[in-house]
């Protein structure tokens, strides 16, 4: 069976979304798999909810779009209203629990993991990476890619001004995927 997988990645503006999913973007190229990346931009940016699409697959894609994802990684409560209907059953949803009440999570009908992403990027020293901190969950939940895929496609995405932030950002995603390893043992 060849690969595919697909998720949503939505948040507030400003939390990092589009930049965690052009990262996974990467990576999956790195990795020599067939790739879409979709951002939507608009009116959402900077404190509404904005999101974009990423599409991994060994075969061909027929489209960017995703009308029944079969993953989502959550940053904020709008975005857990929004996108949490859509996931297909037995779909992962990584929650950032700093911000949404893990009570709303469909627990039924989906795989919610719960990962402290502000909370686990302030431990690290910047809260700005808890998009790091998600996206590590996200890869050690559903096992997309390695974790170190990621981690070294850090550097295509982060401007070379911001170099010296790429081991805090590979930190975050080893926090993130740890997590969600812990939680995935006790479930």
């Amino acid at each position: 069976m060849s690969l595919y997988q697909d998720v949503i990645i939505a948040g507030f503006g400003g939390q990092g979304v589009m930049l965690i999913g052009n990262l996974l973007a990467y990576a999956a190229m790195g990795a020599g798999k067939n790739v879409t990346y979709m951002p939507v931009y608009g009116p959402e940016m900077r404190g509404g909810t904005a999101n974009c699409t990423v599409v991994i697959s060994e075969d061909e894609i027929g489209s960017p779009l995703i009308r029944r994802p079969k993953s989502l990684i959550i940053m904020n409560r709008p975005s857990l209203d929004k996108f949490q209907p859509m996931v297909q059953d037995n779909g992962v949803v990584v929650i950032n629990s700093s911000l949404i009440d893990e009570d709303l999570a469909d627990r039924v009908r989906t795989k919610p993991v719960f990962v402290p992403c502000n909370d686990i990027a302030d431990k690290i020293g910047n809260l700005r990476m808890a998009n790091m901190v998600a996206l590590g969950a996200y890869t050690q939940a559903t096992g997309v890619l390695p974790l170190e895929a990621v981690q070294k496609s850090l550097e295509k995405v982060i401007a070379k001004h911001y170099a010296h932030l790429i081991p805090k950002n590979a930190d975050a995603l080893a926090a993130g995927a740890e997590h969600a390893a812990r939680q995935m043992e006790t479930a």
